[in-house]
């Protein structure tokens, strides 16, 4: 089937003719449901020729926005209203809040949405607001909590700065070859980092509104002393060299902290981004607002007026008056994902929506050196970045799946896409990693030393490669008929070193083994491995044997501290999509596991075209940062209708056929 011009659905292509009549009535719903979901994909369409979903992540986002609206002055009763709205909305019967739906409570998201809903004028003790202190008293209290929530209560005088760790700006003149340099940390975090090391240098207070007793087991002692782990190991070792910093903190010469936070200032104006953002993300952009004003930029200053106007445009409001703040915004991801799955259901590739989505996608190429360069200085640019302005941070992810897309669609100058896919893919080769794989951002950005610190207790803050990222790379260059190329091999022996002993593969980005299994597999498959493959068919194996007895397929974020939990958790959109996407690369889809994950597709689909997604199956950070991406519920499921259908789309067919198939088969 296509879409015509008008954005109705008319079959071109047929299905393949079955014999079986239950299947053909699979076949008959399959197709009735990618009609709906392409109909409902190309409404969704900005005029400009890109697709962006909600990203929703949890309330911290909020609560920080309105903690630093208050820390400069500027919070409103209007703002300050809707995002009280949306964090109540978010509180579970307990009085808590979790990062993800249906996931535990977390201490630290609690105290910040608690803190937050006290700047709206919620009492402590009315009944929602002394159930959440009730429960953090009992968890142990801001103590506890993670070392960034208490940086922000610390900017109000709740936490002293003397009680925590430290990072002095003076790291920014450490050279690229010495340990913990800011290049040793993934870019997210080197992008927070930065700004981070002047403000705990500066270590400004703001009189509070009120004060947090509560929030303390022992409001004399709000914060013990912690025992030292043995001198021996590496935490007591940073701990006794953050020690030494609180000792350097109170004798750093007054010339040389000067100029450090001088050069940590260029280097954070140097990266703001055209729109005034950071990165793309809000948080190294919150932090790095504030440092700049504590600097001395007036709020008027043309820097951080971009930078506060950028921040108001990560805010989604809602039908109901509440305002959610996006952490990041995806539409790079979410464009080239949507027409994918578009053209390999059917749609034409020259179809008008598709044609302007290329012509988005192309002029969003990134055509100058960012921080990747560092370690790559030699490599020309050519990348795309996930969000709508990231120059600095092209990604490798987004690049190779905008190769992906682009050689799908027919677009009217050919020449110039495929000069655009010509750099994508050479950047992308050069960004391989020492290992033979691929990271997100940076190659062999591997130190294990950042993630030791102190400072650093929050999720990832290094960018190793990892299979879900490699698999979309080695994908791509099987497509650009590269799959016997020495460095497409390496990622293939890597990726095959990397399955775990029950078939599956981790997956880094998305939740979790689904996800990394339903991304290696067809990345294997299209390179040349046979579908008789050992690699493969234990991950038909594994991925059979957890499918839902209804039919899909779901895993819960919790498989990320606990290997039993994976392949387990409620059936989603997003993840029985994934499943099916590795099964039908594999050659299964006259089997039953397909069958029935077709039939749960369609048979979840609602009216409108679309999927319903309360679970959180993309990852920021694992276990500690999810994300639903709203956009997954509707561009994968179709993908995966569209290829059982059709088969393979011919992009892939053409690749993987050949002498590289018959010798690997």
């Amino acid at each position: 089937m296509t879409a015509t011009t008008d954005g109705s659905s008319e079959a071109v292509q047929q299905p393949r003719a079955e014999a079986d009549s239950e299947s053909t009535d699979v076949d008959a719903r399959a197709a009735l449901a990618a009609q709906r979901a392409i109909d409902h994909l190309l409404a969704r369409q900005d005029v400009a020729g890109w697709w962006k979903g909600d990203l929703e992540t949890n309330v911290t986002m909020d609560a920080e926005d309105l903690l630093l609206r208050q820390f400069l002055g500027i919070r409103d009763a209007d703002t300050t209203h809707a995002a009280a709205l949306f964090i109540r909305g978010e509180q579970d019967p307990a009085g808590t809040w979790s990062t993800f739906h249906g996931g535990p409570a977390d201490l630290s998201a609690t105290i910040e949405a608690y803190v937050a809903l006290r700047l709206a004028g919620d009492e402590a003790d009315a009944p929602h607001m002394a159930r959440a202190s009730a429960w953090i008293r009992a968890e142990g209290g801001i103590a506890a909590a993670r070392v960034f929530t208490r940086i922000w209560l610390a900017l109000f005088g709740w936490w002293k700065w003397d009680d925590l760790p430290q990072l002095p700006p003076e790291l920014i003149f450490l050279p690229k070859w010495f340990p913990l340099n800011i290049y040793d940390f993934g870019c997210w975090a080197r992008q927070t980092i930065v700004p981070l090391t002047v403000v705990s240098a500066m270590r400004p207070v703001r009189p509070a509104p009120f004060a947090l007793d509560e929030l303390h087991t022992d409001p004399r002692n709000p914060a013990p002393p912690q025992p030292l782990a043995p001198a021996g190991t590496w935490d007591g070792f940073f701990q006794r060299m953050d020690k030494a910093l609180h000792a350097y903190h109170k004798v750093a010469l007054r010339p040389l902290r000067r100029s450090a936070m001088d050069l940590a200032a260029r280097w954070i104006i140097e990266r703001q981004e055209d729109d005034g953002c950071w990165g793309g993300i809000q948080p190294p952009a919150v932090y790095s607002v504030i440092a700049l004003h504590l600097l001395g930029h007036d709020l008027d200053h043309p820097v951080m007026r971009a930078g506060l106007e950028s921040l108001d445009r990560f805010a989604v409001w809602r039908e109901d008056g509440a305002r959610m703040v996006e952490a990041c915004q995806s539409p790079v991801w979410d464009t080239c994902l949507a027409a994918i799955a578009l053209v390999d259901a059917g749609v034409r590739p020259d179809h008008p929506a598709l044609v302007k989505a290329a012509d988005w996608m192309l002029a969003e190429e990134i055509r100058r050196p960012g921080d990747w360069a560092v370690r790559r200085p030699g490599l020309a640019p050519g990348g795309w970045a996930f969000e709508f302005h990231n120059d600095v941070y092209p990604d490798i992810d987004d690049t190779a799946e905008v190769v992906l897309a682009l050689r799908r669609i027919q677009h009217p100058e050919p020449a110039r896409v495929e000069e655009a896919i010509a750099r994508g893919v050479s950047w992308n080769l050069g960004m391989q990693s020492r290992n033979g794989a691929w990271g997100a951002f940076d190659a062999d950005n591997t130190s294990p030393l950042p993630n030791r610190l102190p400072f650093c207790d929050f999720g990832e803050v290094i960018d190793p490669p990892s299979a879900d990222v490699t698999a979309h790379v080695v994908e791509m260059l099987a497509v650009e008929g590269k799959a016997d190329d020495p460095r497409t091999r390496r990622g293939i022996e890597w990726l095959l070193r990397e399955q775990e002993p029950t078939g599956a593969w981790f997956g880094r980005w998305g939740v979790n083994y689904v996800y990394g299994t339903g991304s290696v597999v067809p990345a294997l498959v299209a390179a040349g491995l046979g579908v008789g493959h050992p690699a493969v068919r234990r991950a038909v194996s594994w991925l059979e044997s957890v499918q839902n007895e209804d039919g899909g397929w779901g895993e819960d974020l919790r498989s990320y501290q606990d290997r039993q939990w994976a392949g387990k958790g409620a059936s989603t959109p997003s993840q029985t999509a994934w499943a099916l996407l590795a099964l039908l690369a594999a050659g299964e889809r006259e089997g039953r596991a397909v069958q029935r994950g077709v039939s749960w597709l369609a048979r979840n689909q609602a009216p409108d075209g679309s999927w319903d997604e309360p679970y959180f199956t993309g990852t920021g950070f694992p276990w500690d940062f999810s994300i639903n991406y709203h956009l997954y519920r509707q561009v994968f499921p179709l993908t995966a209708l569209g290829r059982y259908l059709f088969g393979e789309p011919p992009v892939l067919r053409t690749a993987a056929s050949g002498p590289t198939r018959e010798a690997l088969g």
